[in-house]
């Protein structure tokens, strides 16, 4: 089966590949947003937890739920976050504070969402509706 995706989306695969390891949270949201001015980057950063010398940190350094946690910031939270957000099991190895903080970013998204996921009260506490189960 193919398809062809004409909007706007971004990718948080497992490993949050679309993330530099080597640059700061800070600098990956500059590169994936380079219209944001600082002021709007560190207010969109502090929105996921990621606070004045918090937003400093080298991605490579970071655990999981804070790596995908700054996926999520640079991805969806910046003045044109993307139509479209795809997911592939966001919650592997997320400690359970970890995943609420990632379902909280979820729920703040106005675009829409394509998650695979195992995870039902994640996906219940993100409000997906729909579904295709494979199988």
């Amino acid at each position: 089966m193919q398809f062809r995706i004409s909007a706007p989306y971004a990718l948080l695969d497992q490993t949050v590949s679309l993330l530099d390891p080597a640059l700061s949270i800070r600098d990956n949201f500059r590169h994936l947003n380079p219209d944001a001015d600082e002021n709007t980057r560190r207010a969109a950063l502090a929105r996921f937890m990621f606070r004045a010398d918090a937003a400093l940190q080298v991605v490579g350094t970071l655990s999981g739920g804070e790596t995908l946690r700054a996926g999520l910031a640079c991805t969806i939270g910046g003045n044109n976050p993307p139509q479209l957000l795809i997911s592939d099991e966001p919650t592997n190895h997320l400690d359970i504070h970890a995943i609420e903080q990632v379902e909280a970013g979820l729920r703040g998204y106005d675009g829409a969402l394509l998650v695979v996921s195992h995870d039902r009260d994640f996906l219940d506490a993100i409000g997906i509706e729909r579904e295709i189960a494979l199988g």
